[in-house]
């Protein structure tokens, strides 16, 4: 299903401005129902900023309304953001990607020995100069990066990498050959993410279930409570 283009800031505008249901919210955005509880208690990382869907055309009122109407209702995308498209100059990487270039650039090294310094630095965005001390394994972190696929870190696209290597096998005079092992790698990456994530969401079902029995077991406690000018 296709998701919102600013989910946690769709998110923070349903859950303002209109009576939906968190399960409903979460569904539409592709979050966690944990992550909506969040936004709605305002305990996010940071306060965010509502993105109007309506206005974008993700949704309209008719599709909202009938959502508040029933409950069990799924919101429909009805129009999908557009996408992005690439644009000449060096590649924007967010900052919370920017650490994993290293870990992008190693798995390219190891990988697609057939890559000039000049197509990787345009795949990852980093320099030549990074990409040599990670070469000749003089980078200053050079013990704590693990190679992994650029494309599962999110680094570049399947179809760049491809038309790269495709590239570069053509200039050299070769084929280019898929390794199996490259497969493992992604698979094994993938895997790895999606169990940080479902550990973490249940981290954060303990929490709220701790809290929640926090609550009950203060209220029973007054509940139990002697007054003696009760008569």
């Amino acid at each position: 299903m296709s998701q919102p283009l600013m989910p946690h800031a769709t998110a923070s505008w349903l859950v303002d401005n209109t009576s939906l249901t968190f399960q409903q919210i979460a569904e539409f955005c592709g979050l966690h129902i944990l992550e909506v509880q969040a936004i709605a208690d305002d305990t996010a990382a940071t306060k965010l900023t509502g993105r109007d869907p309506l206005r974008s055309g993700e949704l309209t009122m008719e599709e909202i309304e009938k959502g508040q109407a029933d409950p069990a209702y799924r919101l429909r995308m009805q129009k999908e953001p557009d996408q992005a498209l690439r644009t000449k100059g060096p590649r924007y990487t967010p900052v919370s990607k920017r650490q994993d270039k290293p870990d992008g650039v190693a798995w390219l090294i190891r990988n697609h020995p057939e890559l000039s310094d000049g197509q990787i630095g345009k795949l990852i965005g980093t320099t030549r100069s990074t990409i040599q001390a990670l070469r000749e394994r003089t980078h200053w972190n050079i013990a704590n990066i693990q190679p992994k696929d650029p494309v599962t870190l999110g680094l570049t696209t399947q179809r760049e990498l491809d038309a790269a290597v495709a590239k570069a096998a053509k200039a050299a005079g070769t084929q280019a050959q898929n390794d199996v092992g490259m497969e493992r790698d992604r698979e094994a990456l993938i895997e790895e993410l999606r169990a940080e994530r479902e550990a973490a969401a249940r981290d954060a079902e303990a929490a709220l279930a701790a809290e929640q029995a926090e609550v009950e077991d203060t209220a029973a406690a007054g509940q139990g409570f002697d007054d003696p000018f009760r008569t």
